[in-house]
């Protein structure tokens, strides 16, 4: 079991150490760059080219079943769980084949009130502490 990082955004990867450390869990963090190196023989860095999802790509392209994913990516999400690994986001829920339908459509749903109004604006809910210890928590629980 290998533990995919959608590295560029992510809040997590300090806690996705500690817990891959304790888990002696492989990690492989993809990123466009950009990221300081990790001293650990378990984690491996790779930097793919700057594009527009070239993390995701590799990452889809080469995760497999029993897999973690960490992202906030839900296309990417939705590909790693076709692959039959276990998605989790930065907050701490995992995403499933039951709920990924839905939350891609809620996505494109919002992007396209978005563009039809120039004035409609928002976004996700800042990151919390309490995202923090849910993502600690069930990451964990996968791990085990």
């Amino acid at each position: 079991m290998t533990i995919w990082v959608d590295a560029d955004a992510c809040p997590v990867k300090a806690e996705v150490l500690r817990v891959a450390e304790r888990h002696r869990a492989p990690v492989v963090m993809v990123c466009n760059g950009g990221i300081r190196p990790v001293n650990s023989p378990l984690v491996r860095i790779v930097v793919v080219p700057d594009g527009p999802d070239e993390a995701d790509k590799r990452i889809a392209e080469e995760i497999a079943e029993g897999d973690i994913c960490i992202t906030g990516d839900l296309p990417l999400a939705a590909r790693c769980i076709e692959n039959g690994a276990k998605v989790l986001t930065h907050a701490g829920e995992e995403l499933t084949p039951a709920n990924i339908g839905p939350r891609l459509a809620t996505r494109d749903l919002m992007a396209d009130l978005r563009a039809s109004d120039p004035f409609l604006q928002g976004g996700g809910k800042p990151f919390s502490r309490g995202d923090r210890a849910r993502f600690l928590e069930r990451l964990e629980r996968l791990l085990r």
